[in-house]
């Protein structure tokens, strides 16, 4: 009988029809693709590392739950924003009756507002901006290339932001990958802050381009990847947090091995997808998990899931039933 007092055991006590019921089979889907010695790429949308998603993720990626990871460049670099700056957010809790001049006078303190939250410019972007940029510098001077996560395995690895730290490292999911030098993607990575900044860098002619490796070059490097990973047990498995580029990039791998590099490859082991997204005309984000049978990313035996609700909510409470680290007494 399952134990109550743990919160998979919660999760099968209350939880029985709809998206709760999806969340449910999702998490023991997730769990035993696991257990039978399957490994788990995580593909991240949305804003979640400034939504403090690492509080989980981390853990997760610690404790060998979570084996790679495509994100948007802004997850990437937020990660860090809130190691670095975390006592400078500021949280805005009504922002739903925000005017356009509320939101003037956050820009003019110096903040950049994520729904209910905010990034600070001074202690975030511009504490992290020399640092990186001496690393571009030097690759640049050596004759070196990186992808853009590498260069952030660099700083997070070296001594350079230590006695900087404002957020718990113990939360900080990008610090936990580079100890592991986890696999990152992180296609559009030129969409986001310090990509913008890079790319302004360039265009002065303070550094060259060439030190970046390109989203091509990530695909090139996923296939080594998902061919090593997709060996054990079931396979690799596919969990995504909201839509966009960061899931529809990786998950294109398995037919690219398939059809471009004309090689036999193994499906994706498990999918599942937490999103608020509608199927609609051509919504690749709100698309059924059926659809992706007629692009040879899933097939018919693949364990597919969608959870239809808010991802700040449910990939938390999935993590922690998957890590299992809490008892709960009952009274």
């Amino acid at each position: 009988m399952q134990n109550t007092n743990s919160m998979l055991g919660l999760f099968q006590k209350l939880f029985f029809n709809f998206n709760a019921r999806q969340m449910k089979d999702a998490t023991l889907a997730f769990k035993k693709h696991l257990d039978e010695g399957g490994k788990m790429l995580v593909a991240m949308g949305g804003a979640m590392s400034s939504a403090q998603l690492g509080i989980t993720l981390a853990p997760m990626i610690k404790e060998n739950k979570i084996h790679a990871i495509s994100c948007t460049g802004a997850n990437l670099e937020e990660s860090i924003f809130r190691l670095v700056a975390h006592d400078s957010y500021k949280d805005y809790p009504d922002y739903r009756y925000f005017t356009k001049e509320d939101d003037e006078k956050i820009l003019e303190r110096g903040e950049r507002r994520v729904t209910d939250t905010s990034i600070p410019e001074e202690e975030a972007f511009r504490v992290v901006e020399p640092i990186i940029l001496k690393k571009w510098k030097e690759a640049e001077k050596k004759g070196e290339r990186y992808f853009p996560h590498e260069y952030f395995y660099q700083i997070l690895l070296s001594d350079e932001l230590k006695g900087k730290y404002e957020g718990d490292p113990e939360a900080c999911w990008l610090l936990e990958a580079a100890k592991k030098n986890l696999p990152i993607v992180v296609p559009g990575w030129e969409d986001s802050t310090l990509g913008n900044i890079f790319a302004g860098y360039c265009k002065a002619g303070e550094v060259s381009p060439t030190v970046m490796k390109t989203g091509v070059e990530y695909m090139m490097y996923l296939y080594d990847q998902y061919t090593e990973l997709a060996k054990a047990g079931p396979g690799l498995g596919f969990f995504q947090i909201g839509g966009g580029i960061s899931g529809d990039f990786p998950i294109c791998v398995v037919p690219s091995i398939k059809y471009d590099l004309k090689k036999e490859v193994r499906p994706w082991g498990y999918f599942c997808q937490i999103s608020d997204s509608t199927t609609s005309y051509g919504s690749y984000s709100g698309a059924t998990p059926n659809e992706k049978i007629t692009w040879d990313k899933l097939t018919k035996h693949t364990p597919m899931f969608v959870i239809e609700s808010d991802a700040t909510i449910v990939a938390p409470l999935m993590f922690e039933a998957i890590l299992d680290r809490y008892n709960i007494s009952e009274k």
